[in-house]
């Protein structure tokens, strides 16, 4: 069991949605918070077991069609995670997990499947398959550098007056509509892979200060260079 004084992340269902190594996000949690001297404990929760609701930080990840489908069914059923948010915990919910917060996504056939509500958005299939490096600039509110990542995905996600946009694209599909992802007090939702939190170190340190409030500064000089080159080449393409 987690220690009281521990930061709770708690990853959910591994073993429906973990397809595209945003289990990778949990890593750099740990790494980034144990850096700073902030002990963590996680907790992996899979599809039959029920979702904590003591957690401090919330993860879940990509997927194929029918581990979405029944991923979005167990949560419903379950209410933890509702329960979680409503407290106060951070989320961050990745390409098929960022659909399943909404209130409805595409299934198999296209044809809409039920969300979990916990975010004001609705997904759909588009047109086509959106893959590739995107680059997206961050809503000046969350004071954010440029984010990167690689997205695939058929989604077509459009926000409702409850969300923020996450990002403008610069480079890639996002949302579809010119934006990328989506925040809501302490609730993140991104098509980002990469993973997410790998390749943009300091959306994981605003998970973590929402959590552990303010943070001491990491030097990631020889990271950032390596960004910028990335940034730059996906740009210039």
């Amino acid at each position: 069991m987690p220690s009281d004084s521990a930061l709770r992340i708690v990853w959910i269902y591994p073993d429906l949605l973990s397809t595209y190594g945003d289990q990778g996000n949990v890593l750099v949690l740990e790494q980034r918070a144990q850096r700073r001297g902030i002990e963590t404990e996680t907790i992996h929760v899979r599809s039959a077991d029920p979702v904590p609701e003591t957690g401090d930080i919330y993860l879940i990840g990509g997927g194929e069609d029918r581990p979405q489908i029944l991923a979005a069914e167990r949560l419903r059923r379950d209410g933890g995670l509702h329960r979680a948010i409503a407290r106060g915990a951070a989320m961050l919910a990745v390409c098929a997990g960022y659909q399943i917060m909404g209130s409805t996504f595409g299934g198999e056939e296209g044809q809409p499947v039920d969300g979990i509500g916990l975010l004001d958005l609705s997904s759909a299939r588009g047109p086509a398959r959106a893959v590739g490096e995107l680059v997206a600039e961050v809503d000046a509110a969350l004071n954010l550098p440029t984010l990167t990542g690689f997205e695939n995905h058929m989604g077509v996600t459009r926000l409702g007056p409850g969300v923020k946009p996450l990002s403008r694209t610069l480079a890639g599909i996002g949302n579809g509509d010119g934006f990328e992802g989506c925040y809501a007090g302490h609730v993140v939702g991104t098509y980002l892979h990469g993973p997410a939190l790998a390749r943009n170190p300091a959306l994981a340190d605003l998970l973590l200060s929402w959590s552990a409030g303010e943070l001491a500064p990491l030097d990631d000089s020889r990271y950032e260079a390596l960004r910028q080159e990335r940034l730059a080449a996906v740009l210039q393409s």
